[in-house]
């Protein structure tokens, strides 16, 4: 059990420069025992008021250097400080806003909500056992007009998508991994590290890009990237939900269909997903 959509905005100060970390955060513990569920007895049940009330004071106390850092704040102080917690989860997701800059000068204390992806993290640890860090990104949009193709299928009599060697490759992805036990990690480093190399491995290079066969080559394309280049991570999953676009055609209106004007297609969408790890 636990308290779900904690959401607030920490607000730090040095001098006349703020900093800002808006998350929404979800805890759950279970108890050594379950008998508030067998017997109706909650003598050891700790309030879900009592929980958010606990992740208030953390951050007030303790700051968000990190969201990994915040969630493992988060474990480690219901394991010290409650014996009747047999195991603590806490997920921790962030706004993303991001500092205004004016005529390149970053302002003091104005920012900007940029929608280019959230952050989020975990962080779960049973009693006597390690604790174990996940983070990852969601809902981030990518696109590439060209350099992106599907053929070679498998068709029978049911087979009608055309074969395509020029396509719009288009979807949201979500993308999570695993540090394996918790270390003294530059979570904030790794996770940009990361960032820079999902996007490179969906573009490919900025004045020619990178052939992309299938959806499915690109997720793996990603998956590799990242092992190859963070050993941090251990195990990473990539989710990619596709958005396919139709030509419209402009036949009917006396003009040639040169791929210029398309409408996405809203549903049903495709999605791949596979989770890669070390051996």
């Amino acid at each position: 059990y636990g308290k779900n959509t904690i959401k607030f905005l920490r607000l730090h100060r040095e001098g006349k420069k703020h900093f800002v970390k808006e998350v929404e955060v979800c805890a759950h513990l279970r108890l050594t025992s379950p008998q508030e569920y067998l017997e109706g007895n909650n003598s050891l049940v700790i309030p879900t008021d009592t929980i958010k009330n606990i992740v208030l004071v953390l951050a007030k106390k303790n700051g968000i250097p990190s969201l990994e850092e915040f969630a493992i704040d988060i474990c480690n102080h219901f394991m010290t400080t409650f014996c009747q917690v047999a195991y603590v989860k806490a997920y921790v997701q962030e706004v993303p806003w991001q500092r205004l800059h004016e005529d390149g000068v970053p302002h003091i204390h104005s920012f900007i909500c940029v929608p280019d992806g959230i952050r989020f993290c975990e962080a779960e640890q049973c009693r006597n056992g390690p604790l174990i860090v996940f983070a990852g990104i969601k809902d981030l949009k990518l696109m590439k007009t060209t350099q992106s193709g599907f053929e070679g299928f498998c068709k029978n009599e049911h087979t009608t998508l055309p074969e395509r060697h020029d396509r719009i490759l288009c979807g949201e992805l979500f993308c999570k991994w695993s540090y394996g036990e918790c270390k003294d990690f530059d979570f904030n480093c790794i996770w940009k590290k990361i960032r820079e190399c999902i996007l490179e491995a969906f573009a490919g290079p900025p004045d020619c890009g990178e052939y992309s066969p299938s959806y499915q080559k690109t997720v793996n394309c990603i998956q590799m990237l990242v092992l190859s280049r963070v050993s941090q991570v251990q195990v990473i999953e990539v989710v990619l939900n596709n958005t396919f676009y139709n030509v419209v055609d402009m036949k009917n209106l006396g003009l040639t269909n040169d791929k210029e004007v398309l409408v996405p297609v809203e549903a049903p969408y495709g999605s791949c997903a596979c989770t890669l790890g070390r051996k």
